[in-house]
């Protein structure tokens, strides 16, 4: 026990009298070497026991005095009214003896730490971690490395403060002043236990950065009856939450503590902090992977499928979509829960894709598979491929979260090319529309469309219209390849809206225009990658 001085022995022999594990003490003492919280329970025990054998055969070399015993009174007001009461005017409870080493390690024995509650003592050893590790492998993930995560009791904070409150006022006895700062954080020592025998059960090495988290949610059947005073004293601190049980949240408690005065916590939680009825239990082990991305580009060939799901108050109307029909198969091969689809625009129901396609990307949450080579990317594309001759996909590949954003960079400023095939009232001839061909960069106001009105703000958006090319077919028809800023409704401008779009093809050629098929030809955004499939 050499981390441990002259100085801590007053620390070690108050907090093994009042109940507490040797791996808290360490803490207590600001005892910063991990391996030390390695050792085994039963042999830090006895170390710490050795410690104050060994110290109390040396204080008279000591450069302070030890704490002197407790006077009388406070002796016969211990005996009289029990350990657990406390002194309402806000003091420190009386404890027995703290100075007398037989009494400290004949309480010492096995039994649940007044401070961690058990997390320290039982959930450190080798069939907890286990316990764990078997978790982790019938769960099946993809990992090289792993993250490890615990969720304490919320009234662990509690019962810190009122240890460290015992502690402040021996040392204060002593000269000695301990910052709350300095005791070393239960999670961290926790950490510091079970990283090293998690990472050589699971043959991988924990690493913060990983993407693969194993997390232990710890809870304690007391926590609500421990807490419940701080919301008395703070009741702004403690508000219902969603999808929380228990309005005693761990950030609401520290936040409790932190506005409630010293001498109001005194007079309401037990100094020492009483025995617990009760071990902590392990309410869930969890494992998480951490989103994958995969990118490319999708043709869309049907003029009857939508780009997401077409459901209107609750009923489907159609029967399937672009995102269905490429992330059915990368959630089946990548084992995801779920996905989040997204692209560079969208097109209506009744639009085919053609040319390169529309980059999109999919979030894969939660997969349990992450590695693929190159040549599974490709097969995984084929497969998509030949499942449909609806849609195909090409350049399909991994990316990471960041490169998602250039697929939405500057949006605005990129253009699109479509073709439309466009119907007239009034018989045309090929002169009658030459002169689109000649307009350049066409100014438009376009008010939201009253087909996209029910989901979209009512606005007035300037779109460009930068080139057009006019290709005669008879009388009443006429197709027209538009170059244009992306985001410009083209049925709106060929039909005008109501009047809603100006100028319009309509307005342009002097007669009722409509579209009868719209193409999207071209999405000039230079992502994902072309790839050599």
């Amino acid at each position: 026990m050499s981390s441990l001085t002259e100085k801590d022995r007053p620390i070690v022999q108050l907090l093994l009298n009042t109940g507490t594990c040797p791996r808290c003490i360490l803490r207590f003492c600001c005892v910063g070497s991990q391996m030390l919280y390695r050792c085994p329970y039963k042999d830090l025990m006895k170390d710490l026991k050795e410690f104050l054998k060994n110290n109390k055969e040396k204080e008279d070399t000591v450069c302070f005095d030890v704490v002197d015993p407790p006077c009388k009174r406070i002796r016969l007001e211990h005996t009289e009214e029990g350990s657990d009461d406390l002194n309402h005017n806000g003091a420190l409870q009386p404890i027995p003896s703290v100075n007398n080493e037989n009494t400290a390690m004949e309480n010492s024995a096995v039994k649940v730490c007044n401070v961690c509650l058990g997390i320290l003592q039982e959930f450190c050893e080798v069939d907890f971690v286990k316990k764990v590790c078997q978790k982790v492998n019938s769960s099946d993930y993809q990992f090289t490395s792993f993250v490890f995560s615990v969720s304490l009791p919320p009234q662990l904070s509690v019962r810190e403060r009122a240890a460290w409150l015992l502690v402040k006022q021996e040392m204060g006895k002593l000269g000695l002043s301990l910052a709350k700062e300095d005791i070393v954080p239960l999670k961290e020592a926790y950490k510091w236990i079970i990283h090293p025998q998690l990472s050589e059960e699971l043959g991988v090495p924990a690493d913060g950065k990983s993407l693969f988290e194993v997390s232990v949610i710890f809870a304690h059947p007391e926590t609500d009856e421990e807490c419940r005073f701080l919301a008395t004293a703070c009741p702004d601190c403690f508000k219902p939450a969603k999808n929380k049980q228990s309005v005693f949240t761990r950030m609401a408690v520290i936040k409790a503590l932190e506005k409630i005065k010293e001498e109001d916590f005194l007079k309401h939680f037990p100094c020492p902090p009483s025995s617990p009825k009760n071990l902590s239990v392990a309410l869930e082990i969890q494992c998480n992977n951490g989103a994958v991305f995969v990118a490319g580009r999708y043709n869309k060939y049907s003029r009857n499928l939508p780009q997401t799901p077409w459901i209107i108050d609750g009923e489907r109307k159609l029967e399937s979509s672009v995102e269905e029909l490429i992330s059915e198969h990368l959630m089946a091969e990548f084992k995801a829960d779920s996905f989040n689809f997204s692209s560079s625009g969208r097109e209506d129901v009744d639009v085919r894709t053609l040319g390169n396609g529309r980059p999109f990307a999919i979030e894969l949450v939660n997969p349990r598979r992450i590695h693929f080579t190159a040549e599974e990317m490709k097969g995984l594309q084929q497969t998509i491929n030949n499942s449909s001759d609806k849609i195909q996909v090409r350049d399909l590949q991994l990316v990471t979260r960041e490169a998602i954003g250039r697929m939405k960079e500057g949006e605005e400023e990129k253009t699109k090319t479509y073709s439309a095939l466009i119907w007239t009232d009034k018989a045309i001839q090929r002169e009658d529309i030459a002169f689109l061909d000649d307009i350049k960069e066409l100014k438009l106001d376009q008010k939201t469309p009253l087909r996209v009105l029910h989901r979209r703000p009512l606005a007035v958006r300037c779109r460009i219209i930068h080139t057009m090319k006019s290709e005669y077919i008879d009388e009443h028809h006429f197709r027209l390849h538009l170059k244009t800023q992306a985001g410009t409704y083209i049925k709106e401008f060929v039909h005008g809206d109501f009047g809603r779009t100006k100028p319009n093809i309509g307005s342009l050629l002097n007669r009722t225009a409509d579209i009868l098929e719209l193409d999207v030809e071209s999405v000039d955004v230079d992502w994902p990658p072309a790839l050599d499939n």
